[in-house]
């Protein structure tokens, strides 16, 4: 009995990790399809088409009825998808460009992202005279500065593969204009995901089905994705894919990217709160150090690694702060009620 509620408390931590892997494992093997020709367009929209048939049984047999999807709901669905159509596309250009390292690094700008947009849009409140506050908005500071550092100085090579990679030579990092162009194209996308996480909140508020969401998001992004890519792509190649590696770049991340990393991490959120579930991110970037070096003979520069330490550590604390402050507020919540049942007589007087 103890050993089976030992293991069972240690899933979510055991399933976080396995997520962060799977992030990056998309990426890195998105790079070497993307290397091998892979238009980007046209992968977004056969992934997305995969993930919309694999999450069709869930809306047909499985979704809350009671819920009805109305045409302002539709409209929030759309708009998600258009966001993340274009952030996916977007991406995997700057992927392609730079490096999973500098893409796994940079994603941990999300959450900051995010709060900056809640203060902005005043969803979230920023009062600097709380040490809370005060931490999130120079963690802030802190994890944009990183993200300059990683994506402006290269610097010297730190840790190089120690056996020549199985894919062409064009797969190692680009030049030093590419991978700038890479990184802020990284950076728009986190800028986009934080905007699609502002929507989506409100979303999840009026519709709290998050697996047909997730269904409707990927539907859109799929619809979106293919007008996009036949005004932009001419090439009627781009549409066959010509080896394995595209393939199963196509299909791990229409279970993995989408799906799984979903299901996996609305599990988290029920058990352990949005608080565990981001501290995992800066994870990826170890992670992405060692697929990168082993599976596609990246050179990793010191560059990443001094931005990478500067956005973790600003990462953690934005966390922090974010956990004080929710913690402060439980705390003068049971301090009302504590206080309101003091006030409330016992017998009530006749």
């Amino acid at each position: 009995m103890g050993l089976t509620s030992y293991l069972w408390s240690a899933a979510p931590f055991v399933a976080m990790i396995t997520v962060e892997c799977t992030d990056v494992g998309i990426s890195v093997i998105s790079k070497a399809a993307l290397t091998k020709g892979m238009s980007n367009i046209v992968s977004v929209v056969y992934y997305n088409a995969l993930g919309t048939l694999i999450l069709l049984p869930y809306l047909i047999f499985c979704r809350n009825k009671q819920l009805p999807l109305t045409f302002s709901l539709l409209w929030r669905f759309f708009l998600l998808g258009l966001i993340g159509s274009s952030g996916q596309i977007v991406y995997l250009t700057g992927v392609k460009y730079s490096s999973p390292t500098l893409s796994s690094a940079l994603v941990n700008l999300i959450p900051i992202f995010t709060f900056l947009l809640a203060v902005i849009f005043r969803m979230e409140k920023l009062e600097l005279r709380r040490s809370s506050s005060q931490a999130k908005a120079l963690g802030a500071v802190v994890a944009v500065t990183g993200a300059f550092v990683v994506t402006l100085y290269k610097g010297p090579s730190v840790l190089m593969a120690s056996s020549p990679s199985n894919f062409p030579q064009n797969l190692h990092l680009s030049d030093q204009s590419k991978w700038i162009i890479g990184g802020f194209l990284i950076v728009l996308v986190c800028l986009s995901s934080a905007t699609w996480n502002v929507v989506q909140a409100a979303t999840v508020k009026e519709y709290p089905d998050k697996m047909t969401t997730v269904f409707f998001y990927t539907f859109f992004i799929t619809i979106q994705s293919l007008v996009f890519s036949l005004i932009l792509e001419r090439n009627p190649t781009a549409w066959k894919l010509k080896s394995n590696v595209e393939v199963a770049a196509i299909v791990c991340t229409a279970i993995f990217g989408s799906v799984f990393r979903i299901a996996i991490h609305t599990w988290c959120l029920q058990k352990k709160g949005p608080v565990y579930v981001s501290m995992f991110k800066p994870l990826g970037i170890v992670v992405a150090v060692v697929l990168t070096v082993i599976f596609l003979g990246d050179t990793l520069y010191l560059g990443s690694v001094i931005g990478s330490v500067i956005i973790a550590i600003g990462f953690y604390t934005v966390m922090w702060g974010r956990a004080k402050e929710k913690n402060m507020v439980l705390e003068n919540e049971v301090s009302r009620l504590e206080s309101s049942g003091q006030k409330d007589p016992l017998i009530p007087s006749s």
